[in-house]
């Protein structure tokens, strides 16, 4: 899955526990009607991949959902989710019109000429 947007928070990295375990968590704010602000953490070697980034960029970001379910001390059940990110990528500003060829300027195409009324015309339109 992805997720789109830009970056409000990159924290810093954080170890847990005597093997070492790191995390890193970033907040990023979608670009909808109603922006949302998604807690996302990379964890170990990916925990790096923030490095190159800082807040206010705009960002596409691969992500994973992760669920577990824990049994508190007096039995009932709890599930928890998390948003795992495995690659974040620049967003390209021209990225929204696809692989089309950018259009010339107007002074590119000369007027036509010559051009009579009566002349036959096969357009539907």
């Amino acid at each position: 899955m992805e997720v789109q947007g830009t970056i409000k928070l990159i924290d810093e990295t954080k170890t847990y526990g005597s093997n070492g375990f790191r995390k890193r968590e970033l907040v990023l704010t979608t670009d909808e009607q109603y922006p949302q602000h998604l807690m996302i953490e990379f964890v170990q070697d990916k925990t790096d991949l923030l490095n190159n980034f800082q807040v206010g960029q705009q960002v596409n970001i691969s992500i994973n959902l992760r669920g577990r379910e824990w049994v508190n001390p007096q039995g009932e059940t709890k599930y928890f989710n998390s948003i795992q990110g495995w690659r974040v990528e620049m967003v390209q500003s021209g990225e929204a019109g696809g692989d089309m060829p950018p259009v010339p300027p107007m002074e590119a195409f000369e007027p036509a000429e010559n051009l009579k009324e009566e002349d036959y015309d096969d357009l539907p339109f």
